[in-house]
């Protein structure tokens, strides 16, 4: 699904017991992309097991992640 969803390059990173993510997405409309992705079934079943595991940040909206501004970028 993530690949259906336009995501490439998605990577997960760990430090300490922080996770971070890094992705690429290349579709058009990341909205209805994440829509898409949220309706799907199989990500809904890998959520409530994965969920559990993970806690935002303290600075994250509440059931939000974080998103981390981008400082610098080479293309």
């Amino acid at each position: 699904m993530i690949t259906k969803c336009n995501i490439r390059n998605y990577t997960i990173f760990e430090h300490n017991d922080l996770l971070f993510s890094y992705f690429e997405y290349i579709g058009d409309d990341f909205e209805a992309d994440m829509t898409r992705m949220a309706r799907d079934p199989d990500t809904q079943r890998w959520w409530r097991q994965t969920d559990p595991c993970q806690l935002p940040p303290p600075n994250a909206t509440t059931g939000q992640w974080a998103v981390l501004p981008e400082i610098w970028h080479q293309a």
